[in-house]
């Protein structure tokens, strides 16, 4: 008799534990879908996309094929760097260069590449103006720690410089900073 007592009373402990997990399960999920929807609202009302963070320049590259995709390197060049300060406020004397070698990336498929990409070789002391007069207004310490940031302010530079958008990205292949 002890043994079904035993039984009923933890069948009725049971009952009660799946009873209370439902009802749990219940409200942490309203309260979820209630926050999610918060964070949608304010998402829109602030003008956010919820997406992986990528840019508009970076979705556009990735939509231009490997096939059409052209590349120039500008090999070598040697730019005087701004002088800066030293760690303790002085100004610095010595003398500080950038060895850089630059690759531009070329839509073929963009109308502009047939009139300025097929003879850019051409005009490639004007493209290294434009890496010089930006380079050389960085420190060396700048250089070294913002390269990407330089590699974006040359390409509006060259973009401006041609007025079309048919060099889409510039990288340092190379990169020496003394």
């Amino acid at each position: 008799m002890k043994k079904n007592f035993v039984s009923i009373g933890i069948l009725a402990l049971v009952i009660v534990n799946i009873v209370l997990t439902a009802i749990m399960m219940f409200s942490v999920m309203s309260t979820n879908k209630k926050t999610a929807k918060l964070i949608t609202d304010i998402a829109t009302a602030i003008n956010l996309e919820l997406v992986d963070g990528s840019t508009a320049a970076e979705d556009e590259v990735a939509t231009i094929s490997m096939a059409d995709i052209q590349i120039h390197t500008i090999a070598d060049m040697t730019i005087p760097l701004k002088q800066g300060l030293n760690a303790d406020g002085t100004p610095d004397t010595k003398d500080h260069f950038a060895l850089l070698s630059v690759s531009l990336s070329m839509n073929t498929t963009n109308e502009d590449y047939e009139t300025y990409g097929a003879d850019i070789a051409t005009k490639e002391d004007l493209i290294k103006g434009v890496i010089n007069e930006v380079v050389s207004q960085y420190t060396v310490d700048e250089a070294k720690n913002n390269s990407a940031g330089i590699c974006d302010e040359i390409l509006k530079k060259i973009q401006g410089l041609y007025n079309s958008d048919f060099i889409f990205d510039v990288k340092f292949s190379s990169a020496l900073f003394q």
